[in-house]
């Protein structure tokens, strides 16, 4: 017996280093190892989730030789966590961080914000605030400016939306902020700046994700316009290397800016388009930096249906 408990406990300690530094592939195959599952066994508890993965996918990603990418494959992996008793959002996390050593993304090419949305998690925040995903308005224009501080972390970010309303009675708007891997949502300060002031608050803290309803003062009839801005103070993150624009209701002009800390300057700089969480990106295109503003943008005259951003390597 006596033996029997020091290979648990060595088991779980193995899971627990896994979950902490990953990759995904060592997390996942120590967690079905610390349940002392087979894969037929955990396919099974797939199917009784409403998800369909081969026996062989399993064996895969468990393997490393491939990584979730379908959004079916996705829906799996947050099944993965709760057959296998995880914390919530902890292999989600692991397909996004990034390799130190080589400061490239695991998740090829896969955002973190497109996985987490792609995990449901921001339906469960919105779900909270009785809110729909467009909250009854259309984007005409939306302004964000990143800025990277002197750590290379996400330190904050503003944004200036230009909104009209398709039904009568909107009076706010929730507002969703993602922090990078390891941000902590108790540490993020919303500031309203200009046209709203701050409602409620909701947090997701495995993933880093803050939700916040900004209250307009006045009820906006359909065809209305309305302009408001807000702030969202970060730095509870590591390095940041990309800041991912998504589009909840696309059609409207989109302008995305990050500025950099002066001692903080990335070495090269690019943007990327991507259609969904499972799409490869494309679009690629350099961007110059300005040496005296510190700063790179990109504009999108009319946004399309998934997501846009700005990437960067540091020395």
């Amino acid at each position: 017996m006596p033996h029997a408990t020091q290979q648990a406990d060595v088991v779980t300690a193995e899971l627990d280093s896994a979950l902490r530094g990953g990759p995904f592939h060592v997390a996942l195959r120590a967690a079905i190892a610390a349940r002392g599952l087979p894969l037929q066994r955990v396919q099974h508890h797939l199917s009784r989730h409403g998800v369909k993965v081969g026996v062989t996918s399993l064996s895969y990603w468990q393997q490393g030789a491939r990584r979730p990418q379908r959004p079916e494959s996705l829906r799996a992996v947050r099944a993965l966590e709760e057959i296998l008793q995880l914390p919530e959002e902890s292999l989600i996390r692991l397909l996004a961080e990034t390799d130190d050593r080589t400061g490239d993304r695991r998740s090829a090419g896969r955002s973190y914000r497109s996985l987490v949305e792609a995990s449901g998690v921001l339906d469960k925040l919105l779900a909270e605030f009785g809110a729909p995903r467009d909250g009854g308005l259309h984007t005409l224009g939306h302004h964000e400016r990143v800025g990277i501080g002197a750590r290379r972390e996400l330190a904050e970010r503003e944004s200036h939306h230009i909104v009209r309303a398709h039904r009568d009675g909107v009076d706010r708007y929730v507002a969703v902020h993602h922090g990078d891997p390891g941000a902590d949502p108790d540490r993020m300060r919303v500031r309203a700046l200009e046209n709203c002031r701050i409602g409620r608050i909701r947090r997701h803290h495995d993933t880093g994700v803050l939700a916040a309803e900004l209250l307009f003062d006045i009820r906006l009839r359909a065809g209305d316009t309305f302009l408001f801005r807000y702030a969202v103070e970060d730095g509870t993150a590591g390095v940041c290397r990309e800041y991912v624009g998504g589009a909840d209701s696309p059609g409207g002009q989109y302008a995305l800016q990050v500025c950099f800390d002066s001692a903080a300057l990335p070495v090269r700089c690019h943007r990327f388009t991507q259609h969904s969480a499972a799409a490869p990106r494309g679009g690629r295109q350099e961007l110059p930096l300005s040496a005296r503003h510190r700063s790179v943008h990109l504009v999108e005259p009319r946004l399309r249906a998934g997501y846009v951003g700005i990437a960067w390597d540091w020395e």
